[in-house]
């Protein structure tokens, strides 16, 4: 298998970089990667990952729930619970920061549907990639949408969307260079990028280190800090104009990390961490375990 490693920084095209963490892959095959970082700017990647054509391996997993659906375990059954809620959530945020009640959406990396399924009934033109078939398939039947492969997003026509949304994507993403300059063409002059991402600097990735689950190697091959999620932004053509915590995500990683711990009263223990890190993301947003980035067309 090819093998996918970065030798120039997305974020700042710095060739320099230095060994930053060895993690372990808990949730499929227990393989351990290294993490490196930019000398230049600070950006973490992945390295030595199979390439794109083979990355899928590493997702087939019944617990893999922007997949699978799953509802198994504790932390899964809390997951839709709080998914249920967050849906809303993210409608109403998507609402404020287009000044639109209806409008023309993409969602890329769209999973299982449930997001796009939101939009649509509450009256938006949706349209959403996805990688795994068998996601696509989940959103057809349940949903009744006909998500596109993630290729397809190349030759949907400029200008289409008033707002595209990447919950938990990007990070995911080989092409993120590409991706980005796509995102740009696609939307319409006012249009809004909204990016939902883990944040290597927060207070729980700190805490919890090699064990901060959010690292999730293999599956996510970038690591971000709100600078250099701006700074990406910029290269790009965007502008951030807001950015907003995730707070349930706070809980729901250290309740993983506690469990790739191997901690007694891991549930517990992660709930106590989870209050603590969502209370320190109250009052800094930029320290919070998942940040929403908000982007708009600069130009």
């Amino acid at each position: 298998m090819s093998k996918f490693n970065v030798q120039q920084c997305p974020v700042c095209d710095g060739k320099a970089f230095s060994p930053f963490l060895t993690c372990t892959d808990f949730f499929v095959s227990g393989e351990q990667f290294s993490i490196k970082q930019c000398n230049s700017c600070g950006f973490k990647i992945t390295e030595n990952i199979e390439d794109e054509d083979n990355i899928g391996a590493y997702y087939q997993s019944e617990n893999y729930i922007s997949h699978s659906n799953t509802s198994k375990g504790v932390v899964n059954s809390i997951y839709h619970a709080v998914r249920k809620y967050m849906l809303g959530r993210k409608r109403i945020l998507v609402e404020k920061a287009t000044s639109l009640k209806t409008g023309q959406i993409l969602d890329v990396g769209t999973g299982t549907g449930f997001f796009l399924n939101e939009m649509k009934q509450n009256g938006w033109q949706v349209t959403g990639t996805e990688k795994s078939s068998d996601a696509r398939d989940f959103a057809k039947k349940e949903f009744n949408l006909d998500n596109l492969p993630s290729e397809k997003l190349f030759t949907l026509k400029d200008k289409s969307f008033d707002v595209i949304t990447l919950w938990h994507v990007l990070e995911h993403i080989h092409l993120i260079n590409e991706n980005m300059e796509t995102f740009h063409r696609l939307l319409k002059e006012k249009g809004k990028l909204i990016i939902a991402v883990p944040n290597h600097s927060s207070t729980d990735a700190k805490h919890y280190k090699e064990f901060w689950a959010a690292y999730d190697v293999p599956r996510h091959i970038w690591h971000f800090a709100p600078k250099q999620m701006k700074q990406l932004g910029e290269i790009h053509g965007f502008k951030l104009s807001s950015l907003h915590t995730m707070p349930f995500d706070s809980f729901y990683v250290a309740m993983l990390s506690e469990k790739y711990k191997k901690s007694k009263l891991a549930l517990f223990k992660g709930i106590s961490y989870g209050k603590l890190s969502w209370l320190n993301s109250i009052f800094h947003p930029a320290k919070c375990s998942s940040v929403i980035y908000v982007f708009e067309r600069s130009n």
